[in-house]
């Protein structure tokens, strides 16, 4: 066997933590297409245990999960590992969470939708620059709520009176909304 031919565990080692499990797969394929070795995580419980089981170089953890946040497992994780680069990941980005990541040790905070690219940048810069955390145009209260809503649907598998029932709301009310085309952001 050739010395050229890198094993898995050299590779950088990226733990990603996040219960959108579409968003997850497609990042976590990109990510190894960029040369990472991921590990996919569901939760914040769940990617301290697999953290503590195989350390990781790299962590990109969403804001708002069932269970812990984001920023509640962040000084977990840097604790053990302190030099592990972290951006947190958001659907509902403000300032206020961006400061409190960046306070709590986060190298970079990234709004949602972001891709691959998005993310290896966000790990690999030196500083956040707090200015630029929030988009000037963050997604309206409309989309964000359109995106809440087609992530639970896709949770349910499409099931509609199953996804009315988790967001609190009437079938039909839910059959309405999803009739309408998505709004802009």
């Amino acid at each position: 066997m050739s010395e050229d031919i890198q094993h898995d565990d050299d590779l950088p080692h990226l733990l990603l933590v996040d219960d959108d499990t579409t968003f997850t797969r497609v990042l976590a394929r990109a990510m190894e297409r960029r040369g990472l070795r991921v590990t996919v995580a569901s939760s914040a419980e769940e990617g301290l245990v697999l953290a503590k089981q195989d350390l990781p170089d790299y962590a990109a953890l969403d804001l708002k999960m069932e269970g812990e946040s984001g920023l509640v497992l962040l000084p977990k994780l840097l604790e053990l590992h302190p030099e592990m680069r972290v951006v947190i990941l958001t659907g509902y980005s403000s300032i206020a969470t961006a400061v409190e990541a960046i306070k709590r040790g986060a190298t970079n905070y990234l709004c949602k939708p972001a891709d691959a690219d998005d993310v290896l940048t966000a790990l690999l810069s030196q500083h956040a620059d707090v200015d630029t955390l929030v988009p000037e145009n963050p997604m309206s209260v409309d989309r964000l709520q359109w995106e809440h809503i087609q992530r639970v649907l896709n949770e349910h598998d499409g099931n509609i009176s199953a996804t009315a029932r988790a967001l609190g709301m009437h079938r039909r009310t839910l059959q309405r909304k999803l009739q309408k085309r998505p709004v802009r952001r």
